[in-house]
This record gives structure tokens, C-alpha cells and sequence, in this order.
């Protein structure tokens, strides 16, 4: 059964620098667009960034010019490189992925299982 498997997330004093890695496996499947969310408590569930499989990306206006998103197709990782983060930016990201699973024969929606990401002195 395909998984989406996260890691990276902490704790970081603000201007610090977190990366988040998410890692797509199980079974026979192929990945279209990858992303990035976040909820913070008492919050709804935002987009942060998201890149297509031809590497188009967008992003949260909150994060543009500090967060940077990337993929190794190869690999069916998304990464999220988070630079001068903010108390603001304390929150759980969770990885987003639209797959289509060759095995089962359908397309899904996924999300990983979430990692704590908390900006703090």
C-alpha cells in the first residue's frame, strides 16, 4: 500500500533553518503533483507549497522568499527547505501527494502522518 513517510521537523530558534523531507513508497504507483500543508492549533489546514511533476511551483504569500520546494522524481521525495523561520511558522506540516496506484488502479489523495515543526527562543 503506498505511504508517504516524513521527516525533519524540530525545534528552531526564529531565523533558524529546518528542511522536511517526504518520501512516497509501497507497491507499483506514479506521482503527480506533491505538497506541503500546515495546521497550527485551533487553525484550519493551509497550503505551503506545492510542485507539479514538471517542477512548476507555488507557494503561501507567508512563505515566498524564505521557504523553497523541490522534488527528486527518482527518488518520489518532496523536500521543503525552510529558511528565517518565524514563531509564526510553529505548526504540524503534513506532506500531500496525488498518486495513482498501478496495483489497486486508482487515483488517491494522500497525506503523510505529519511532522512538528516549532520556531521558538
Amino acid at each position: 500500500q503506498v505511504q508517504l513517510v516524513e521527516s525533519g521537523g524540530g525545534l528552531v530558534q526564529p531565523g533558524g533553518s529546518l528542511r522536511l523531507s517526504c518520501a512516497a513508497s509501497g507497491g507499483s504507483f506514479s506521482i503527480n503533483a506533491m505538497g506541503w500543508y500546515r495546521q497550527a492549533p485551533g487553525k484550519e489546514r493551509d497550503m505551503v507549497a506545492r510542485i507539479t511533476n514538471g517542477g512548476s511551483t507555488n507557494y503561501a504569500d507567508s512563505v515566498k522568499g524564505r521557504f523553497t520546494i523541490s522534488r527528486d522524481n527518482a527518488k518520489n521525495t518532496v523536500y521543503l527547505q525552510m529558511n528565517s523561520l518565524k514563531p509564526e511558522d510553529t505548526a504540524v506540516y503534513y506532506c500531500n501527494a496525488g498518486i495513482y496506484d498501478y496495483v489497486r488502479g486508482v487515483r488517491n489523495n494522500y497525506w503523510g502522518q505529519g511532522t512538528q515543526v516549532t520556531v521558538s527562543s
